[in-house]
C-alpha cells in the first residue's frame, strides 16, 4: 500500500506542525536546546515519538532521520539529522543516548488511523 504523504522530509515537518509539534531545536555543546524557550535537554529529557528515514533523490547517500519529540517540560517538536556518511557524530550519539524506554511510535502519522 503506497503512503498518502510524499517522501520528503518537508511533507512531514508540514504534517506534525500541523498536529501541535511546533518546536525547533539546535544542538550546542552536548545539549538540545529549544530555539524559541532556550530551555536545555539532554537525552534523559527526550521521548522520540515517531521517526522517519530519507535517502536523497538524486543521491542516495543523501540521507538524513526526522526525529518527531517531546520533552520533559513539554515542548513538541522535530529535528532533522543526517546519517549515514554525513551524520554530525556528536548529534547522532545525543539521540542513540535516548534511553530505548522512551522511544515509541505513538505520533507515527504513517499509524495514525484518524488521518
Amino acid at each position: 500500500m503506497e503512503n498518502e504523504y510524499a517522501k520528503h522530509e518537508d511533507n512531514y515537518l508540514d504534517i506534525y506542525q500541523s498536529k501541535g509539534y511546533t518546536s525547533g531545536f539546535h544542538f550546542k555543546e552536548g545539549n538540545l536546546i529549544g530555539n524559541e524557550s532556550s530551555e536545555t535537554y539532554q537525552p534523559e529529557d527526550l521521548h522520540i515519538v515517531a521517526e522517519h528515514r530519507y535517502e536523497g533523490m538524486s543521491n542516495p547517500s543523501d540521507m538524513s532521520i526526522l526525529y518527531v519529540v517531546e520533552t520533559n517540560k513539554g515542548e513538541k517538536g522535530t529535528m532533522l539529522l543526517g546519517y549515514g556518511p554525513n551524520a554530525d557524530l556528536e548529534l547522532s550519539e545525543f539521540f542513540n543516548a535516548i534511553p530505548k524506554s522512551q522511544i515509541s511510535d505513538k505520533a507515527n502519522i504513517n499509524l495514525d488511523d484518524s488521518k
